[in-house]
């Protein structure tokens, strides 16, 4: 009984060592999708980019779009945007803390570049928007390190 009104029970020490993360070096599930979202992310963008350099008639441009560019500038934009995207999200999973603000960043820059790209690309833009709003979403509600 004296254990039980100390606030100490048997167990309790394993419980709160396992919930740290101790030995993990990531230590959040939330991390963990952002990094899977950030890398292929990445490696959607950088695709999209490689097809926009290598072939100008693969995106079909709407006529009298405000932001209209050339889709080789654009496949450039997205191939380097992809490989930071996909660079960042790996740093996640080797715990570097500078790869959250960094992935922040990016997910916000990687949004307007998206809805930039509308026109090109419709659907997948706006899947690509939605997928950058979930990895800024995981990147601030992933506790930090000193939370763990």
């Amino acid at each position: 009984m004296a254990s039980h009104a100390s606030g100490s029970r048997p167990g309790a020490a394993v419980r709160s060592s396992a919930r740290t993360g101790t030995g993990i070096g990531i230590g959040s599930g939330w991390l963990v999708f952002a990094g899977v979202l950030m890398i292929f992310g990445g490696l959607m963008t950088l695709l999209a980019g490689i097809a926009a350099i290598a072939d100008d008639d693969v995106f079909v441009a709407t006529r009298n779009y405000v932001y209209e560019f050339d889709i080789t500038g654009w496949g450039w934009i997205h191939l380097v945007m992809g490989v930071v995207i996909t660079l960042a999200g790996a740093a996640l999973f080797q715990g570097a803390t500078w790869a959250r603000v960094v992935g922040v960043g990016l997910a916000g820059l990687a949004m307007l570049a998206n809805f930039l790209w509308i026109p090109y690309a419709p659907l997948w833009a706006v899947v690509l928007i939605a997928l950058n709003g979930f990895v800024i979403w995981a990147l601030c509600t992933a506790p930090s390190p000193s939370e763990r």
